[in-house]
C-alpha cells in the first residue's frame, strides 16, 4: 500500500481558464477540476480500457446472473489491475462503437447494459470514466477503418446525403450517455473523446479523408447536437490526435477553445516484428528489435507532451496521454523503465493503456496475474506520482456530484 497522496488544488491562472466551461454542468466542472489538480501537482491517474468488462482470461457477467459459466465473474468488482495491485484503475475507458446502429454490445463485445452499470459504479467508487467512439462508416456501410471513400465526412455534414443518418446516430449516442446515472438519478460526468487519431488516415474521418474545415465542422456539429440540442452538459470534451505530428500539425484541425476541455495524445510503441510474428525469430533478434523501438517511442511522447503543455498554458486546457501501450508488453521492465520515465513530470492528468482482450492472449496492454511484467507493474503503481482508484479521494472534489 502506498502512502496516501494528499493533493491541494493550487492552480495557475492559465490552467484555470476554460472557455468551454460555460456549457458544463457542476459535475463536469468538478471533473475538470480533478484533471487540473492532477496536472498541476504532477500526479498521473492510471487508466485502463474496459477494465471492469473483461481481462486476460475472464469476462464480467451481470450481477446475480445464475450460473454465469467458467471464467465469468459477476458484480463488476474484478479487473486485471486490481488482481495485480489491489485497486482498480483510476480511469476507466469504454468505446461506444455499435451504439449508433442499435447493437446490444459494442465492437469488442461489451454489452451496453453492463457497460452502463460499470460506468456508473466506477464513478460512484470515485473514478473517472472516458468514452471513445469507433462508429461505423455511414456512407459505405463499413466500419471505422473503411477508408475507401473520401466523401464520408462531407456526406454527414449539413446538406450531405448522410446528414440525417449522422443525426440519428448522434441521437443514439446521446440517449446512451444520458442514461448513465448515479444512485441519485443524476447523469454522471464523463470524458468524451470523439473523432480521435484524426491526424492519421486509418479512420474515415482521418487527415487524408477530409479537409481541415470539414473535420472542424464535424466536431462542432457533434458538440452542437449533444450539448446544445440534447443538453449533455456533463461531457468533458477531449481532442486526441495521433502521434507523429508537430505543434502545427497537432493544431491544424483544432476545433476551438469553446468545444475542447482536454488536449490528448494517442501514442503507441510499435516494434517492427516480422510478418510471421516475433516467435519466429531468435531471442537476440527479438531483443534488438524491441530495444530499437524504445527510444523513438519515449522521444515521441516527450516531444509531443512538451508542446502540448505549451498549448495548454495558452488555451487554458489540461493534457492527457489518452491512449498508449505496447502490445503484449514483451519488455518486463516496460512500466518503470519506459512508460514512467517518458511521462514523469510531463503535466498529464492521466495515462490510459489499451485493453486486455479475453479472446486474444497476445493482445494485452496492462499487467495481469502471471504476466511477465506483473512485478514491474506493481512497482509502477507504487510510484508516488501514480494514482489508482483507491487514492482518488485526494483528487476528487465532492461538491457538485
Amino acid at each position: 500500500m502506498k502512502t496516501p497522496k494528499i493533493l491541494i488544488p493550487v492552480l495557475s491562472a492559465a490552467v484555470l481558464i476554460s472557455c468551454s466551461g460555460s456549457s458544463s454542468s457542476p459535475s463536469a466542472e468538478s471533473l475538470k477540476e480533478t484533471l487540473r489538480t492532477a496536472s498541476c501537482k504532477d500526479m498521473i491517474m492510471y487508466g485502463h480500457q474496459d477494465a471492469l468488462m473483461y481481462g486476460h482470461s475472464w469476462k464480467a457477467a451481470a450481477k446475480g446472473e445464475e450460473n454465469p459459466g467458467e471464467n465469468l465473474f459477476s458484480g463488476l468488482d474484478k479487473s486485471d489491475v486490481k488482481d495485480v495491485c489491489g485497486s482498480h484503475p483510476a480511469v476507466l475507458g469504454f468505446d461506444l462503437g455499435g451504439i449508433e446502429t442499435g447493437s446490444t454490445a459494442n465492437l469488442d463485445g461489451c454489452p451496453f447494459d453492463l457497460m452502463r452499470k460499470a460506468a456508473s459504479l466506477h464513478y460512484e467508487r470515485g473514478g473517472i470514466v472516458t468514452f471513445s467512439w469507433h462508429l461505423r462508416n455511414p456512407l459505405t456501410g463499413g466500419d471505422s477503418w473503411d477508408v475507401s471513400s473520401k466523401e464520408v465526412v462531407a456526406s454527414v455534414l449539413e446538406g450531405g446525403r448522410e446528414h440525417g443518418t449522422m443525426l440519428e446516430w448522434l441521437s443514439a449516442c446521446a440517449d446512451f450517455l444520458s442514461s448513465i446515472r448515479d444512485s441519485n438519478g443524476n447523469i454522471i460526468p464523463v470524458i468524451f473523446r470523439p473523432w480521435h487519431e484524426h491526424t492519421g488516415s486509418w479512420f474515415w474521418w482521418g487527415q487524408d479523408l477530409c479537409t481541415p474545415e470539414q473535420y472542424v465542422a464535424l466536431w462542432n456539429m457533434t458538440y452542437s447536437y449533444l450539448v446544445k440540442e440534447r443538453g449533455l452538459t456533463n461531457l468533458v470534451w477531449a481532442y486526441s490526435p495521433g502521434a507523429g505530428v508537430d505543434m502545427k500539425g497537432y493544431m491544424e484541425r483544432y476545433p476551438g477553445d469553446e468545444t475542447v476541455d482536454v488536449l490528448g495524445l494517442d501514442c503507441y510503441q510499435y516494434v517492427a516484428w516480422p510478418a510471421d510474428g516475433r516467435d519466429s525469430i531468435s531471442h537476440n533478434v527479438r531483443d534488438s528489435l524491441l530495444e530499437a523501438s524504445i527510444r523513438p517511442y519515449m522521444e515521441q511522447i516527450g516531444t509531443s507532451l512538451a508542446f502540448m503543455q505549451e498549448i495548454a498554458a495558452v488555451h487554458g486546457k489540461t493534457i492527457a496521454l489518452t491512449e498508449t501501450g505496447l502490445e503484449g508488453i514483451p519488455y518486463e521492465k516496460w512500466w518503470t523503465e519506459v512508460l514512467h520515465p517518458a511521462i514523469k513530470g510531463s503535466g498529464i492528468a492521466y495515462v490510459l493503456t489499451w485493453r486486455n482482450a479475453c479472446d486474444r492472449p497476445e493482445h494485452f496492454y496492462s499487467a495481469y496475474p502471471g504476466a511477465a511484467c506483473e512485478q514491474d507493474f506493481k512497482e509502477f503503481c507504487r510510484l508516488p506520482d501514480i494514482v489508482l482508484l483507491d487514492e482518488m479521494s485526494s483528487l476528487r472534489r465532492r461538491n457538485g456530484r
